[in-house]
């Protein structure tokens, strides 16, 4: 028996970093179906290509889960979450698309036919929601570093995140040195 292929929606980290590659993609002045197809296929994902009106809805629904990130404080970033999984997610199931991948949670309307922008925020928002119930913090935040504008999910158990990488927080220490002395 031929084992199945692993699926990006496969683990939380998965889906963690294919919600950040896709913000941070969508978060262009113009982003092109191919540039959000290449993202995809990174992550796993074997759909058909995303249209131009995939495109648009993609780049709505981003701006919907930047405002979680950017929620100030856990009971706002939680109550956008239960808004958008209200409007978007249907009940949970698990699938393997025919035994073309491993088990896995969806939580869009269908395994194959669901739009591309309500299974961007039914799957990333299920992972914000289980992030908040396991941490009790926010799930992620905007860089805190001037001039970035990148996002990022904290799945650290540690302190939280206030940077999208160690290359913005280094920037950010050596700036603040730097006006010290």
């Amino acid at each position: 028996m031929e084992t199945p292929g692993v699926i990006a929606v496969g683990a939380v980290q998965s889906v963690v970093d294919r919600t950040v590659d896709l913000l941070d993609t969508l978060a262009s002045e113009v982003v092109t179906p191919a540039e959000v197809a290449v993202v995809l296929r990174e992550h796993g994902e074997t759909g058909p290509d995303p249209t131009p009106e995939d495109v648009a809805a993609l780049r709505g629904a981003a701006t919907e889960l930047r405002s979680v990130l950017a929620a100030p404080t856990l009971d706002l970033a939680a109550e956008r979450v239960n808004a958008l999984l209200a409007r978007t997610a249907h009940p949970p199931r698990l699938s393997n698309h025919g035994g073309a991948f491993s088990w896995h949670v969806h939580v869009d309307s269908d395994d194959e036919e669901a739009p591309l922008a309500e299974w961007f925020l039914a799957s990333a928002g299920l992972v914000l929601a289980l992030l908040i119930s396991d941490r009790q913090r926010l799930p992620g935040g905007v860089c805190a570093a001037g001039g970035c504008e990148r996002v990022f999910v904290d799945t650290a158990h540690g302190s939280r995140r206030r940077y999208c990488s160690r290359r913005c927080a280094t920037r950010e220490r050596v700036a603040a040195h730097r006006a010290r002395t």
